[in-house]
């Protein structure tokens, strides 16, 4: 028991100690957070010293071989756990300036034939990282950025991607000064912190940079290709690129604008008492509480570092605050319990924040910000549930910026702005204007496999022909044909996953579970997140008096399918169904009945596909020296397929036979066979029955 002695005594304070209250606390408390060891206590001696017990000699392992050889180790070593902190002459204390670095190392390519994985970033994606840095709205004056390096003002970013296509890897670091908006030159800064990694790293660097001033803090985005002066690859260690870049910039900032006072770090710390968002005060907050081993000690006769005892009245208005949101808690005065969840909690605050302003700027860059309100941003973490039409009002990198994923803010048919965040891949071929189609991964089965199975009889055969006469019988007004025919196609593409069986022409075997087997099916072709679908790349103004199919027409021949309310976008697309009528009318179209009333043909999509396909086909026939060849059921398409194009009806393939020119329905299955032969037949309906080696494929799969 005499090892138990001291865990066991209680000491009772003096009279009106104010350290009563908390004895009486940690009586209630398991004995481990009592009497400290002796390592606790050398821990909290170096914290209150200001530095990190964590990055003690020995106390912890090398990160990786990066660490272990990377260039930069010793001079890391040198730099890492120094304090900012020093007096001048005259005993005023001072800190460095302040500078943030975020970096990541990316992948490009297998080493020593190593199989390509989701590791390995595309080059298509790495061309795509480089757009978006330099697009639109990142300079002070909202214009396009500008890709620089070393020597040149205006450099030339694709030439320095096209000279590491076959590094094994890209460095990528942005760096952001605190105070960076007084900086007089941030290029010249981004050149001098270039020159000094350098010398710290002993080779030259192949690098370029641009500047971004679209957000509070400007900052640079600097790339650094992965080799060394002589070719060989470079591997920089990891505490280097954790702490030896930081502190080099900070000393290149705080030589240009000098060292800060106490009274101006207190400044800005008070700037982040209410911010919603982690800051230092909230680090430091943490930092006194994991000192204590369970409490945050604010009272004034309380020991701790400096730093905190100076900002002691900041660091319990900013506990207040995070008493207020629920992340601390106050036992007796002046001690504070911090939420272990208090930290990711605030950054994730602090993301949404930034997303918010983001929205907000995309909004207000098309003059739509005072009309959509902030109650009805959505941001999605996650993959939405719901899908989501409406048109792209931003595209842009995602959150951190280092990444390979696009940030889209979609103005929704459903009258709220939405944010998420996809694959660059996803993204690709989305442009800003352009009306998308957010779908959520499958969660109920398909209409036509409820349908087939319907339609099957008690032995489980499914016969297109008997499909066709009950279509007829129940359903008067559709195109009974064209209606069986996609049920056709569905189990098509269930057949060759070998859910289903095709005994012959009119003959199917279909399981008693095809609804759930085919639900299966698509989840696992869908694959993870939102699939986004591009409606149409036209503007909806421009939408309004185009003579084509656009999706205003379809839309509005459906009865509106996608909700649209009276406001937000919605509202918007109502009345351009309304200029579009008369618009329609006013090209012969449609029929002007008066009073707001129009009758269309019930061909109308059909003639307005026509109508655009034989314009912009004789239109392309012309420049190519030949002779255009419309397209009608049952005839042969044959050819060599030279490229598709982009039309307010779809996506269309172009073919020249070397005397003729057609456009026919595009295929997904044609995309590897640009500059080939291919033959097919015209269908009903639109679709191409297209001969494909040994393969047949009837259109798009359904």
């Amino acid at each position: 028991m005499s090892g138990d002695d001291d865990s066991s005594r209680i000491r009772p304070g003096k009279v009106r100690d104010r350290g009563a209250g908390v004895a009486r606390l940690a009586r209630t408390r398991p004995l481990r957070h009592r009497p400290k060891s002796f390592t606790a206590q050398v821990s909290l001696a170096i914290r209150r010293a200001g530095g990190s017990p964590s990055q003690l000699s020995g106390s912890r392992k090398a990160s990786g071989r990066c660490n272990a050889r990377g260039r930069g180790a010793k001079i890391a070593a040198g730099l890492k756990g120094r304090s900012g902190w020093s007096r001048d002459a005259s005993g005023v204390r001072t800190r460095a300036r302040r500078v943030a670095v975020k970096a990541r190392i990316v992948k490009l390519n297998p080493q020593r034939g190593g199989t390509r994985g989701r590791q390995f970033v595309s080059g298509k994606a790495v061309d795509a990282h480089l757009r978006y840095l330099e697009r639109d709205g990142v300079t002070r004056d909202g214009e396009k950025g500008q890709v620089y390096s070393a020597d040149n003002d205006v450099a030339d970013g694709s030439a320095f991607l096209d000279r590491g296509r076959e590094d094994r890897h890209q460095f990528r670091f942005i760096v952001s000064a605190e105070d960076g908006v007084e900086l007089s030159d941030l290029r010249q800064t981004t050149r001098d912190l270039m020159a000094q990694m350098e010398a710290d790293l002993g080779t030259r660097l192949d690098w370029i940079a641009v500047d971004h001033h679209n957000t509070g803090h400007p900052h640079t985005h600097i790339l650094v290709r992965g080799i060394t002066d002589d070719g060989k690859r470079l591997d920089i260690a990891g505490d280097y690129i954790a702490h030896g870049i930081r502190e080099r910039a900070s000393e290149i900032v705080t030589l240009e604008l000098g060292r800060q006072t106490e009274q101006e770090v207190s400044r800005q710390l008070e700037r982040e008492v209410g911010a919603d968002r982690f800051t230092r005060l909230d680090r430091m907050l943490i930092a006194e509480q994991q000192a204590g081993s369970e409490f945050a000690d604010l009272r004034p006769d309380k020991d701790m570092a400096l730093t905190m005892r100076q900002n002691r009245a900041l660091m319990i208005d900013r506990a207040r605050k995070l008493e207020r949101m629920g992340l601390a808690t106050e036992h007796t005065p002046g001690v504070w319990t911090i939420s272990p969840r208090a930290e990711q909690t605030l950054r994730e605050m602090g993301t949404r924040g930034d997303i918010i302003k983001t929205m907000h700027q995309a909004l207000d860059r098309e003059g739509l910000a005072e009309q959509r309100a902030y109650a009805g941003y959505s941001i999605h973490q996650a993959a939405p549930t719901e899908r989501i039409v409406g048109r792209v009002v931003a595209k842009a990198l995602g959150s951190d910026e280092l990444g390979e994923r696009m940030g889209l803010t979609i103005d929704g048919m459903d009258g709220r702005v939405h944010y998420l965040e996809v694959p660059a891949s996803k993204a690709e071929d989305i442009s800003r204007g352009s009306i998308v189609a957010v779908n959520p991964p499958p969660s109920i089965a398909r209409t036509a496999d409820e349908n087939v199975l319907q339609q099957t009889d008690a032995s489980g055969i499914y016969r297109p022909s008997a499909h066709l006469e009950s279509m007829r019988e129940t359903m008067p007004r559709i195109d009974h044909e064209r209606h069986v025919q996609l049920h056709v196609r569905r189990l098509e593409a269930l057949r060759r996953a070998g859910i289903v069986e095709r005994i012959d022409a009119d003959r199917w075997s279909v399981p008693a579970d095809l609804p759930e087997r085919g639900l299966a099916y698509d989840r696992q072709r869908f694959g993870e997140g939102p699939r986004i679908e591009e409606l149409s790349h036209l503007p909806l103004d421009r939408q309004v008096r185009h003579e084509g199919a656009t999706w205003l027409d379809r839309t509005m021949l459906d009865g509106g399918r996608e909700a649209a309310p009276h406001t937000g976008f919605g509202g918007d697309v109502r009345n351009a169904w309304e200029a579009r009528k008369q618009a329609l009318a006013d090209m012969g179209y449609v029929r002007d009945l008066g009073g707001g009333k129009y009758r269309a043909p019930s061909d109308l999509i059909a003639q307005l596909e026509q109508a655009e396909v034989s314009r912009v086909g004789k239109k392309f026939a012309a420049e190519r020296g030949l002779s255009w060849q419309p397209t009608e059921t049952g005839d042969r398409v044959s050819g060599k397929l030279v490229g598709q194009a982009q039309l307010a009806s779809g996506r269309f393939a172009m073919i020249d036979n070397g005397l003729g020119f057609q456009l026919v329905p595009w295929n997904d299955a044609l995309g590897k066979r640009l500059g080939q032969q291919i033959n097919g037949i015209a269908m009903s309906g639109g679709g191409v029955d297209w001969t494909l080696g040994r393969s047949r494929s009837r259109g798009l799969e359904l």
